[in-house]
């Protein structure tokens, strides 16, 4: 029991990690740098990761990372970034716990994977709740920001439907450190192209960099993985509730920002969503449970096989925010 209450402990790292994430990079990141900001989270942390599992990929591994890295991490972490710019941090972090909601549709209409009733109840429940928490705000909502969320969301689920199709074995953590490098390499030379060199970061941007990196990233995903493997999925997936929790709190109480109870009500609908749409596993242990952009939701894991709507995987982005990516938040 004590030790099941250390791995808890250690797992939860992850999903409060995600959560923070967002008001991280609203509160203290330059919001004019996406693509260096995106580009200095998933180089860092990949390297790591590296370190600590250094493997290379074999064979259809090699596209199959850059691919996946294109997706999860570059595209993914760049869109995360715009949203937490963009939207209140209550609000973005509410918002992106829709994501593996979002994906179970979406992979039904792509693959035919028709989700479980309870995970199409969960995904309707959510998406009704984030309805509500945007309609019912007296503030205006960032369109720019509602769409970043929203292309996030589609390109991080692509990218996991495709993971799900590559079931040939891969080393998890090893995979998503290459994931992580390849969307890194991608985004340099980009954000030297559209937003020129980077200033130097004052202190305060560099404890950020260093949170988003080794915090919200590394150290999370690291976190997330000894979780599942010592723990069944369900208390994992559970545990990625508290990814909205920690942003809705920290937007609440640090950021100043005001939720009423239609609010509340609405966030309470995603979480309720997220439980419903949890994906069962036939072993107690076996289903993997999506970390960053999901809110503790399944996605399929890079090179795992996995059936959308049934088993879950893990992969950066986010979050981010998540997977998480593959999420993410």
């Amino acid at each position: 029991m004590e030790a099941s209450f250390r791995w808890v402990l250690l797992t939860a790292v992850a999903p409060v990690a995600w959560g923070a994430n967002y008001y991280v990079t609203r509160e203290f990141l330059p919001p004019d740098r996406p693509l260096w900001g995106a580009a200095l989270r998933a180089l860092p942390a990949g390297l790591l990761l590296l370190a600590l599992r250094p493997r290379r990929p074999r064979g259809a591994w090699w596209w199959r990372s850059a691919v996946l890295g294109l997706l999860n991490t570059a595209g993914f972490f760049v869109l995360l970034y715009v949203a937490s710019q963009s939207l209140a941090t209550s609000v973005a972090a509410t918002v992106m716990a829709a994501s593996p909601l979002a994906m179970l549709l979406l992979a039904w209409a792509l693959t035919a994977a028709r989700p479980a009733r309870a995970h199409l109840l969960g995904a309707l429940v959510g998406l009704g709740g984030v309805g509500l928490m945007l309609l019912t705000r007296a503030e205006p909502v960032s369109l720019p920001g509602l769409a970043a969320s929203a292309a996030a969301m589609l390109v991080s689920s692509l990218g996991y439907v495709l993971a799900g199709r590559w079931r040939d074995g891969a080393d998890v953590l090893a995979t998503t450190a290459w994931q992580l490098v390849a969307g890194g390499l991608v985004l340099l030379p980009l954000a030297a192209a559209f937003e020129g060199t980077p200033v130097a970061p004052t202190g305060r941007e560099l404890l950020a960099f260093g949170y988003v990196g080794v915090v919200a990233t590394a150290l999370a995903f690291a976190a997330w993985f000894a979780g599942l493997r010592h723990l069944p999925a369900g208390t994992v997936g559970l545990l990625g509730l508290l990814n909205p929790l920690t942003g809705v709190l920290l937007g609440t109480v640090l950021a100043g920002e005001r939720l009423g109870p239609l609010q509340f009500a609405g966030l309470a609908l995603v979480l309720a969503g997220v439980a419903l749409g949890r994906p069962r596993s036939r072993t107690g242990s076996g289903a993997r449970v999506g970390p960053e952009a999901g809110g503790g939701v399944g996605r399929p894991r890079p090179g795992a096989a996995s059936s959308v709507g049934r088993r879950g995987g893990t992969g950066p982005g986010s979050g981010d925010g998540g997977q998480a990516p593959g999420g993410v938040t």
